[in-house]
């Protein structure tokens, strides 16, 4: 290893960072570095230095990007690392050479013995043993003459290998010296730039709660403006919103008169169509043919009839043909449509006295208004939740007070009381749901809900719209799972 193969492993490493010299002016390092930002492409560009004042997002990144490069300067260690591990070896180096040397020391003591040894012996041998002295006194002259040669060399590898090692030392030092300037250095921008972040958090708090004290004033005075219309608005024309609340409900009472009127004229007409005078038939069903309705067998002279004395069945029929499906359940004199008799004829046939007679329907039973767009809506939701009291479980009826919560799913329904469970199931084919077919005032408003063999509901819901929307939801839900949901004896429900 020699003197200049050396440097230039120093200089190396030292242009990289610090520029030509080992040991580079510390004022170079500790000036301050141009600002940079990262461009498109992974392409650094230089910021031109401006009067003009960063916006707060430039600010914030480049109070980000300040300590990471004073962390990527702080790889001046790599340097002070390379500097002593060219000291260490700059050190075995000479010390290889002391130890070359003391054992050239050695050898000149064991030649001068040996050459002692030899002169000796030429004075006492002659002959051809004196020349084979002769020429190992010559052998012994050449090599102590080979050794000093290489020990003049040895010393003058010494002598560049001790001003090497002097150099690494003091470019050591002079490394570690600019380490802990620029991580002094370092320290300080990483605090400003905390300092900056915290004040710029702080900013961004301050912004959002003056937005939000803005916003809550605006939502002040707008309130405080739509209470000033209302009081505006009773002062000055509550006769008016009376008097069209009042024609409203006249309106609405006069409509449900005149389809009940037209409702009662074509059932007459249909029975004077269908039968002669004499034939006309002694009962007739009284009530809107639209679902959420009751149905009513009256007798058609208005004459009273105990109808314990007799059977009653009810029956849906279609409106092409004359076949009839039978309702399981349903033979009292009342009897609730629900969504299944929708588009069919609903009949009763009643047995009397051994007498058989017919009440049908003058047309099929009307959907209610609004309600299959309500139902699509609730189609969305996963679930839905609907308000429900028990009225009788296996049969048995139940205290009025039972409110309970029915959830409808996609893949199950859901009967429970706060956290406590009263029934869950999954859609199956052993589950039952329909209306109620056993009569009774909340008819129009309750459901059969059968969610496995041994047990059994009747649940009454809020209003009529809920009870036939829970009866299409839980229907549709199960048809996607292959289940159709019918009632007991329904064979072909649609």
């Amino acid at each position: 290893m020699t003197r200049a193969s050396t440097i230039d492993f120093g200089r190396r490493k030292q242009g990289e960072l610090l520029g030509s010299g080992p040991l580079r002016p510390a004022n170079i390092i500790r000036n301050k570095f141009p600002t940079f930002k990262n461009g498109s492409n992974g392409i650094i560009i230089k910021l031109a230095d401006g009067p003009e004042m960063p916006s707060l997002k430039e600010a914030v990144a480049k109070e980000t990007t300040d300590p990471l490069d004073r962390h990527q300067r702080l790889s001046v260690r790599e340097l002070t690392m390379k500097f002593e591990k060219g000291f260490n070896t700059a050190t075995l180096l000479s010390n290889e050479v002391k130890w070359r040397h003391a054992a050239l020391l050695e050898r000149d003591t064991l030649l001068k013995n040996l050459k002692g040894v030899l002169e000796s012996l030429r004075s006492r041998v002659g002959g051809k043993n004196r020349d084979e002295i002769e020429e190992s006194l010559s052998m012994v002259d050449i090599l102590a003459v080979q050794l000093s040669q290489r020990e003049d060399e040895l010393l003058q590898q010494k002598a560049e290998v001790t001003k090497i090692a002097a150099s690494l030392k003091l470019a050591s030092e002079d490394a570690k010296r600019i380490v802990d300037e620029e991580r002094a250095n370092a320290r300080l921008e990483i605090e400003s730039a905390k300092g900056a972040a915290q004040r710029v958090q702080l900013a961004l708090k301050e912004q959002e709660n003056v937005s939000q004290r803005t916003g809550q004033q605006d939502v002040d005075e707008l309130k405080e403006k739509v209470q000033e219309a209302r009081r505006v608005k009773m002062l000055h024309c509550p006769s008016m919103a009376m008097d069209i609340e009042n024609e409203i409900q006249v309106l609405r009472n006069q409509l449900a008169e005149k389809s009940s009127d037209s409702v009662h004229l074509l059932k007459e007409l249909e029975l004077r169509q269908r039968f002669e005078e004499n034939d006309m038939p002694l009962y007739v069903l009284e009530g809107l043919e639209t679902l959420g309705s009751m149905l009513h067998i009256v007798v058609r002279d208005n004459a009273s009839v105990d109808f314990s004395n007799g059977s009653i069945q009810w029956f849906r029929m279609h409106p092409e043909g004359s076949k009839k499906e039978i309702v399981s359940g349903a033979t009292k004199p009342v009897y609730a449509p629900e969504p299944h008799d929708v588009g069919r004829y609903i009949q009763a046939e009643i047995t009397f006295g051994g007498q058989i007679s017919i009440a049908k329907t003058a047309g099929p039973v009307d959907p209610a208004a609004g309600l299959a767009d309500y139902v699509e809506t609730l189609m969305r939701n996963p679930e839905m939740e609907y308000n429900v009291v028990i009225l009788q479980v296996n049969g048995v009826a139940q205290p009025a007070d039972s409110l309970h919560v029915l959830c409808i799913g996609r893949l199950r329904m859901r009967l429970a009381r706060g956290t406590s469970v009263v029934a869950k199931e999954f859609y199956s084919s052993s589950m039952q749901l329909c209306g109620v077919r056993g009569g009774g005032d909340a008819a129009p408003q309750a459901i059969f809900w059968q969610p496995r063999k041994e047990l059994s509901f009747v649940l009454g819901f809020e209003t009529t719209r809920e009870r036939n929307s829970a009866l299409m939801l839980a229907r549709r839900f199960a048809m996607d799972c292959n289940i159709i949901l019918a009632g007991p004896g329904d064979k072909t429900p649609c």
